[in-house]
């Protein structure tokens, strides 16, 4: 049981005697309790980053556990995320052809801009109406992003133009083997004819 040599108080435990002596003797303290009292401050605060370091790590894993589930639950590497991305790199070779048109000018995939912009998909060797795939669950709408084009089944947002089937005098047309298609759900396939299409009147 400490006792206080400043006021001869008495004290159940060292920490109590410290704290005693930080608010009731600051000013008399000698170099010796001085040093006690600055080496309990830091082992307190030294806890308190320990116990903030274990918070954050429980947050951090919380956070990815989450992830985790949201991750198997739309399926994973399987076929593409939701958002269209695509997975297993490597694992296909498709080629197909592309022609965009815009207001009657047809998009010159050839030109820099356009070459080996994504490893899953791009154009390459200065070629630009033969498209390359590289990896499972390419859609056309990650397709066309990677060359900086937005396209959806009734708009097509180029050079930040978005032209749209709604407005008046505007016709979009996405069409995959001359078939229309959600460019957000379709995955291109080996041999696919790709057309993308704006019209004004």
């Amino acid at each position: 049981m400490p006792d206080c040599s400043y006021c001869a108080d008495s004290f159940d435990d060292e920490e109590a005697y410290l704290r005693h002596l930080e608010a009731e003797h600051a000013d008399e303290l000698g170099p010796i309790d001085r040093r006690r009292i600055d080496a309990d401050a830091d082992d307190a605060a030294a806890d308190s980053s320990v116990g903030f370091v274990v918070i954050a790590l429980v947050v951090v894993l919380a956070a990815g556990g989450v992830a985790g589930v949201m991750l198997l639950s739309s399926g994973g590497s399987s076929g593409g995320s939701a958002q269209g991305e695509p997975s297993d790199l490597g694992s296909v070779h498709y080629h197909g052809t592309i022609a965009v048109v815009i207001e009657g000018q047809r998009l010159d995939f050839s030109q820099n801009q356009y070459q080996l912009q994504a490893d899953a998909f791009h154009f390459e060797g200065g070629g630009g109406t033969r498209w390359h795939v590289h990896a499972r669950g390419v859609t056309l709408a990650y397709a066309m992003e990677t060359l900086d084009i937005a396209v959806t089944d009734s708009s097509v947002t180029y050079r930040g133009t978005t032209y749209r089937n709604s407005a008046s005098n505007t016709t979009v047309t996405v069409t995959v083997n001359g078939n229309p298609v959600t460019p957000s759900e379709y995955v291109l396939q080996n041999g696919d004819r790709v057309r993308i299409a704006v019209e004004r009147s």
